[in-house]
């Protein structure tokens, strides 16, 4: 019953694995609507000559121009006067995938900048219990008014090689952009000698360094570019990356990527650091204090890089760069596949007015201060949203924010305190603005354009714990409404007026976008069916109203939402209320049953404006579908009658929904891993007490079944790092979806382990019986005419098998194997080397296995002989082992001999156990193939392109891997009899080296980062190969610390 169970729960296991297989493998080539519009264009690509190289012969260089028109390239070259952009394709990219920036840049240069919006998105940090601001203020920043230089944009054409698979072909590509940069930097220089040449008046000073723009593993490139050592000193200050990896690669199977990941980012960390000596006095600035980085990644719906991955956190610090995702950028709101991050045209759009404004309008260059250049970037990309609202951990206040100057304005206690910038001069009519409105109600409602203010008591309404308050709108900010906070009461005055009492806090500024459509046009005046969407937003804490006792919101006297007529219902509404009760916790039996049927959230007329709905599975793993209900709302019924609720009427907002996941994809292949070195490490405690070895599907299956064993293998890796996390994170993950994801990608990794082992026995089994049968039927087909003459054929064979040579090379099998692997892994490509590791495992696991089937066919034959013996006289003779007989090439004539002399196992058994063995070893090192396949595909498409060596770092550890598979076909009966410390009842053995390894592998998986189980692996072959020779040394010593472990039990 016990066997039973555990098949079921193996195969229950088993058909999980495959329906999320196939799911996720649905759900990423379904296309995903992005509302992103079609970017086109007239392009025409000018080549670059260079001298000739190996890096020129491979790669090339191209000049992007946007025309009909045909040109003349030398003369459109020797006329370069623009700004240099070098853009560096991906993965896979086409120098072509540069036409939707460089035609959006070329006509955003021809008509002008964006239209001036009046919003103030500032970020907000927390320092020393203050709020510093980064905002825009008049001597910092303006809003250039026409563009002085444009843009001309350069691309490399990397032959679209496959960076993201090989650590080799990311630092060719590093080359090569270095030299590109130098050469368009020198492209500028002789352009201009050329016009001095032909009496042209040259505008502007020449360019001193180049703005990289890189796609998905072109902006790691763009990176690794800045800190090559060849690169001149200040030749790179900008980096935009789109959908790029930094943390880790988004392929992080082969050691070379991995570890070049790791050295850049190290130099990155290293060049942002300042050097200081003694009494940290600074002796030198930062090797990279000129450098701004920008990471803009696709969302949700880019499924090839996460938004985790694009992080610049641990990297680049926040006051020289940061991330932020298409979805949060102004004017974008959209989440974006890999691809259509190129392409989006609303992005591009966004973007090339972005890089505009970076252009100084005095020199015609990039600003050179690093901290301008990021408020250019903050004020045109970022919208303030999230760390407005603290859904985001507040960093460390910038260097940027530090050096801008903030008004000073005294609280209600006379004390100096950082105040929020005042909206531009923007002139209300003369009207002076009419009587007031006192609100009682923790909630109010703008229903016209009034031309009233409402005076809120922050004392009286925000008590009960309902502190905060939110006002969600579609006026513009300073426009449309003003938010001001008062000390005390005061007397009504002009808009243009209010700003001027120093006692008087206006925070309007601190207004910000939120994802909206356009105004609507209102075709039936008093008409309910136009609403406007909201589009801005404001939230103030407690700590940002202390001091004050009144709040006003004053509405212009006119109509304007977003420069439109307004709509005849509500344009604003405001409310005081208390996070907790809008906090909805969701649980993980909720998020399965959402799966099936939609759940539904229903809102009643005292709902709070703000709910904070958190998940208790990541999202990334478990989707959950929402379906949001309101009572009434001035909605009509069933009837056609129209719902009266005032309350409801006036809240009539469409919601807005903003997400954020922190949580990201584990690697399955980590846990694969580790799961069978938790496999192998049962197996070698089986070997030890001399117990029969079960097969890698059985211990797969024990380390599930048995709970301590679980509990051993994944709850002690899992509270080890959480420990580490919690010491070494600043934001440690959510303990209950951390622990749920882990467990649940160490099941579904260990289903597709047993989806592999089933398949490669299936393959052997079969062709084992396959051979067995052929052997048992050889005699009854040696009078066949056909078999004599393939007989012929073995006899030739044989007859070259028999020769010395031959017979040396089967007899050092292992030998020969070694001599051709190493050089393989060391001089061609790892890849290669390891799958024929793999026919080596597999030979062994077939031969075992042929042994084995014959051996019970044998013992079955002689056992119906001795249970049904034929009668006196019959015609048959008993069954006996003959010389000649077809399973002699299999086995011994004494089925009862072992491998080993003290072993109480027959023959048969003891093939078992090596086949048993072997599979195990074979699984481990067809992952560890397949984890090299993908860089071997990129090796592959570059054959006649010239070759380079492996990186040391593939080729050593691959040799490790190799000497793991050769140490033997079981595990060693010998170990070194070292006890630990304090556990004189644990000694260092076969088996604890594959727990150890399998506690290492899963840390690493937790932490995306399985190319690090390439260590754990090699360090198994050296210790195994050391294991393997060290007791003999130490037996022809007479070292009396070598003794057999192993626990021999003898028949009686």
């Amino acid at each position: 019953m016990v066997g039973f169970l555990s098949k079921c729960r193996v195969g229950v296991l088993v058909a999980v694995s495959v329906l999320l297989g196939f799911t996720a493998l649905y759900e990423l080539l379904k296309p995903a609507p992005s509302g992103c519009v079609m970017t086109y264009m007239y392009p025409t690509y000018i080549p670059i000559s260079a001298p000739a190289n190996v890096s020129s012969d491979k790669y090339g260089l191209f000049l992007y121009y946007e025309g009909w028109k045909k040109i003349n390239f030398d003369e459109h070259i020797k006329k370069l006067e623009g700004v240099p952009v070098l853009f560096i394709p991906g993965n896979g990219g086409s120098y072509k995938q540069v036409r939707s920036l460089a035609a959006e840049s070329t006509r955003a240069y021809q008509g002008g900048p964006l239209e001036r919006t009046f919003y103030h998105d500032a970020s907000f940090f927390h320092v020393d219990g203050e709020i510093g601001i980064l905002y825009e203020d008049s001597n910092v920043f303006k809003y250039p008014t026409q563009y002085k230089r444009m843009l001309d944009w350069f691309a490399v054409d990397l032959e679209g090689e496959h960076s993201a698979m090989d650590g080799g072909i990311l630092e060719e590509h590093t080359e090569y952009v270095v030299y590109s940069i130098h050469k368009i930097l020198n492209l500028y220089h002789e352009s201009r000698e050329a016009m001095l040449k032909d009496g042209a008046v040259a505008f502007g000073s020449l360019p001193t360094s180049v703005i990289l723009v890189g796609h998905s593993m072109g902006g790691f490139v763009a990176r690794a570019a800045v800190i090559h050592p060849h690169l001149r000193k200040s030749a790179v200050e900008t980096i935009l990356t789109l959908s790029s990896p930094h943390q880790a690669p988004p392929v992080a199977l082969q050691p070379s990527l991995g570890y070049y990941f790791s050295e850049v980012n190290k130099e990155w960390r290293k060049g942002y650091a300042m050097q200081t000596g003694y009494a940290d006095h600074t002796l030198s600035e930062s090797t990279l204090s000129h450098v701004v980085v920008i990471s803009i990644s696709g969302g949700i719906n880019d499924f090839q890089v996460r938004s985790k991955l694009a992080s610049l956190n641990g990297i680049v610090p926040s006051s020289h760069g940061f991330m932020i995702g298409s979805s949060n950028m102004k004017n974008v709101w959209l989440s974006m596949e890999h691809q259509t991050i190129l392409w989006c045209n609303q992005l591009v759009v966004q973007l090339s007015h972005t890089l505009l404004a970076l252009i100084n309008p005095e020199n015609g260059q990039p600003f050179p201060s690093p901290q301008k250049r990021l408020l250019i970037f903050t004020k045109m990309l970022q919208s303030g949203l999230p760390q407005s609202l603290g859904w985001m951990k507040p960093e460390k206040l910038s260097l940027v924010s530090r050096s801008l100057p903030t008004e000073k304005v005294k609280d209600s206690a006379g004390s100096q305190m950082k105040g929020f910038s005042f909206c531009p001069p923007f002139h209300w009519t003369n009207e002076v603005l009419e009587k007031d409105l006192y609100i009682q109600s923790t909630s109010v409602t703008v229903l016209a354009m009034d031309g009233r203010r409402r005076w809120l008591d922050i004392k009286n309404l925000g008590s009960d714990g309902k502190g905060h308050f939110i006002l969600v709108t579609n006026l513009a900010a300073c426009s449309g409404v003003r938010i001001h906070l008062w000390p005390e009461k005061g007397k009504s005055a002009s808009g243009d007026n209010l700003p001027l009492n120093p006692r008087i806090l206006e925070v309007t500024s601190k207004m910000v976008e939120i994802p909206a459509g356009p105004a609507p046009r209102q075709i039936e005046p008093g008409s309910q069916t136009e609403q406007a969407p909201p589009s801005s937003m404001l939230m103030l804490r407690p700590e940002e109203m202390h001091g004050y006792r009144f709040l006003t919101i004053s509405v212009a006297p006119r109509p304007t939402v977003s420069g439109r007529p307004p709509p005849a219902v509500s344009m604003a509404v405001g409310q005081f209320f208390n996070p907790k009760d809008g906090e909805r916790e969701f649980s993980p039996s909720l998020l399965l049953r959402s799966v099936y049927s939609k759940e539904e959230i229903l809102l009643k007329e005292d709902h709070p404006l703000f709910l904070n709905l958190s998940f208790a599975v990541s999202l990334g793993l478990l989707p959950i579908t929402l379906s949001l209900r309101t009572e009434g709302c001035g909605l009509k019924d069933s009837a056609g009658n129209m719902d009266e609720n005032s309350l409801c009427r006036l809240r009539c907002f469409p919601p807005v929904g903003l997400a954020w996941d922190s949580i990201s994809g584990m690697r399955i292949i980590g846990f694969m891993v580790t799961a069978v070195f938790f496999a192998l490490m049962r197996q070698a405690s089986y070997w030890q007490m001399d117990l029969p070895l079960p097969s890698i599907l059985t211990t797969v299956e024990l380390n599930l079944r048995i709970t301590r064993s679980f509990l051993l293998l994944v709850g002690l890796p899992l509270i080890t790092s959480l420990i580490l996390s919690f010491l070494t994170s600043h934001d440690p993950p959510p303990v209950l979806s951390y622990v749920t994801v882990s467990i649940a990608c160490y099941l579904i990794a260990n289903g597709s382990v047993v989806i592999v082992i089933l398949a490669s026995q299936l393959i052997l089994y079969m062709v084992a019986m396959v051979h067995v049968f052929t052997k048992r039927r050889w005699q009854a087909w040696q009078e066949n005419v056909c078999v004599k003459f393939l007989r012929q054929i073995l006899e030739y064979s044989s007859a070259f098998y028999s020769l010395k040579i031959m017979q040396t090379l089967r007899s050092k099998i292992t030998l020969v194997v070694a001599f051709i692997t190493v050089p393989l892994v060391c001089f061609v490509h790892p890849a290669l080397g390891l799958i024929v590791l793999l026919f080596y495992h597999a030979f062994h696991c077939y031969d075992a296995l042929c042994s084995f089937l014959a051996a019970s066919f044998r013992s079955n034959a002689q056992r119906r002989e001795f249970i049904d013996p034929k009668p006196v006289g019959s015609s048959t003779v008993s069954w006996k082992p003959k010389a000649n007989d077809a399973c002699d090439p299999l086995l011994p004539l004494d089925d009862s001999n072992s491998s080993s002399p003290n072993s109480a196992k027959s023959f048969g058994e003891s093939q078992l156990d090596v086949f048993n063995y072997k599979h195990g070893i074979l699984i481990l090192h067809l992952l560890v193939t397949l984890m090299f396949i993908p860089s071997l595909a990129a090796w592959l498409q570059r054959i006649g392109m010239g070759q380079s060596f492996p990186w040391f770092i593939d080729s050593a550890l691959c040799v490790g891997v190799i000497l793991h598979g050769l140490s033997g076909s079981r595990p060693d009966a010998f170990f070194l009899s070292i006890p630990f410390p304090f556990f004189q009842r644990f000694e260092f053995n076969l088996s604890m080296v594959y727990l150890f390894s399998g506690y290492y592998c899963f840390l690493c998986a937790l932490a995306s980062a399985p190319y690090k189980a390439f260590y754990a692996m090699a360090s198994v072959g050296v210790i195994s190969f050391l294991l393997r020779i060290l007791p003999k040394r130490f037996r022809e010593m007479g070292n009396s610390h070598c003794r057999s472990s192993r626990k021999h039990p003898h028949r009686h």
